[in-house]
């Protein structure tokens, strides 16, 4: 199991700023290790964030994303103590959800 998402979603006006940085290897296929064989591909291919249960944003990643990849963006209508949550898969079928309550 993959370590948790860090999830912070911060209020100004209307709208929260969620910032997400995920904790993930995204191998691309295309390095060799040690003994000179090719690292499997391993990556983030779909990520879904949610407010309060409804889907916001939805996104289809591929191998040259970094490891341990940054997401932010923007839910507006979000208050104080709504609940944002979010959501990967990667290409071997492993997924990890987690969620944070805007502050």
């Amino acid at each position: 199991m993959a370590d948790p998402m860090r999830i912070r979603a911060q209020v100004a006006g209307n709208k929260a700023t969620v910032r997400v940085l995920m904790a993930h290897e995204m191998e691309s296929g295309q390095r060799k290790d040690g003994a000179g064989k090719i690292i499997p591909a391993w990556f983030i291919q779909e990520v879904t964030a949610t407010h309060n249960g409804k889907v916001v944003l939805t996104a289809e990643w591929g191998p040259a994303v970094s490891k341990n990849p940054f997401l932010q963006f923007v839910v507006k209508g979000a208050k104080v103590g709504d609940k944002i949550g979010v959501t990967w898969k990667d290409n071997r079928g492993d997924t990890r959800t987690d969620e944070a309550t805007v502050s």
